[in-house]
Order: structure tokens, then C-alpha cells, then sequence
């Protein structure tokens, strides 16, 4: 069973870094798309960010230029660096894989079935 296992939310200050991880178990993504989403209270969820197998990448507009994904695919690990923070991405945010994927990269949420369990990330002003 695939599990996906999200760390590094936190705390931080307008301006600031934070880098997000989910480490995958129970398979080894080789073809997969994969994707991060956030959430804030009161708003719809937003993909912010993807990556697939040959480490192409696509980003929402409110986030292009500021974060970043990435993929250590020897420790089945994807990251979300987010520089330059606002107080606006404050949301929960997610991970999400869908494995045997053949095609670019996709934010829409309806097509991953594996899901982490969340990372809360709060910018102050």
C-alpha cells in the first residue's frame, strides 16, 4: 500500500523559506506524476505545483518564480522549496502521487489517488 508521509511545514515570517518533504512508501515511483496542493480556510484547494518521472515541472501562477519541486527519486522523497513567502500561502498543504503515469505532469486533483497527510504552513506579516 502506498503511504505518503509529509514533514517540514511550520511558522514563518513574510519573506521567508520553508521546504516541504513527502517520502513515499510501499512502492518505487518510475513513472508518476506528482503533485503538491494547498488549502486555506474558507478556499477551494489549489495545485501549486507538479512534477512527473522526467522531472519536468509545472507551477501555478500565484506561486511561479517562488517555489519550487523537486524529486530524489533514490529516496522516493519529493520536495516543495517555497522561497519568499506571503502571508497568502498560508494553508494546509499537501502531497499527492499517482503512479504509472504517462504524460506531463497534472495539478488537477481528481487524478491522484495517493494522498499525504498534510503540513500546516502559517506566514506571518
Amino acid at each position: 500500500q502506498v503511504q505518503l508521509v509529509e514533514s517540514g511545514g511550520g511558522s514563518v515570517q513574510a519573506g521567508g523559506s520553508l521546504r516541504l518533504s513527502c517520502r513515499v512508501s510501499g512502492a518505487t515511483p518510475t513513472t508518476y506524476s506528482m503533485a503538491w496542493f494547498r488549502q486555506a480556510p474558507g478556499k477551494e484547494r489549489e495545485g501549486v505545483a507538479c512534477i512527473e518521472n522526467y522531472l519536468s515541472t509545472n507551477y501555478a501562477d500565484s506561486v511561479k518564480g517562488r517555489f519550487t519541486a523537486s524529486a530524489d527519486n533514490a529516496r522516493k522523497t519529493f520536495y516543495l522549496q517555497m522561497n519568499s513567502l506571503k502571508p497568502d500561502d498560508t494553508a494546509m498543504y499537501y502531497c499527492a502521487l499517482i503512479l504509472g503515469w504517462d504524460s506531463t505532469c497534472s495539478r488537477a486533483g481528481d487524478i491522484y489517488n495517493n494522498w499525504g497527510q498534510g503540513a500546516r504552513v502559517t506566514v506571518s506579516s
